[in-house]
């Protein structure tokens, strides 16, 4: 997450940054340590939204305010729920190149 971009608008300020994002992931990590298991970060410019989950067709433009992933090979899903799809696939990915 871009924390200083965002603290700079929608009213959050400083909130953003107080909010103890850091901490979290420190501890989600020390955690996962603990179990065995491994944190594995996304870049953030990943294109999660723009690519079809379904056959990795990646849209040259999507509007934050299209709601609806629509590609066409016929998918059409939530635009969230298609971006946490590639997301874990692309964690899955990373975790394989580490290993």
């Amino acid at each position: 997450l871009n924390l200083k971009g965002m603290s700079g608008g929608l009213h959050l300020g400083k909130g953003v940054q107080d909010n103890g994002y850091g901490q979290f992931l420190f501890m989600l990590g020390y955690k996962l340590e603990e179990c065995g298991k491994h944190l594995i970060k996304v870049d953030r410019y990943f294109a999660s939204s723009k690519i079809c989950s379904l056959c990795g067709h990646k849209k040259k433009e999507l509007a934050l305010s299209d709601r609806m992933y629509v590609c066409e090979c016929g998918n059409r899903m939530d635009r969230d729920v298609n971006a946490a799809v590639n997301i874990r696939e692309e964690g899955k990915r990373i975790y394989k190149e580490c290993a």
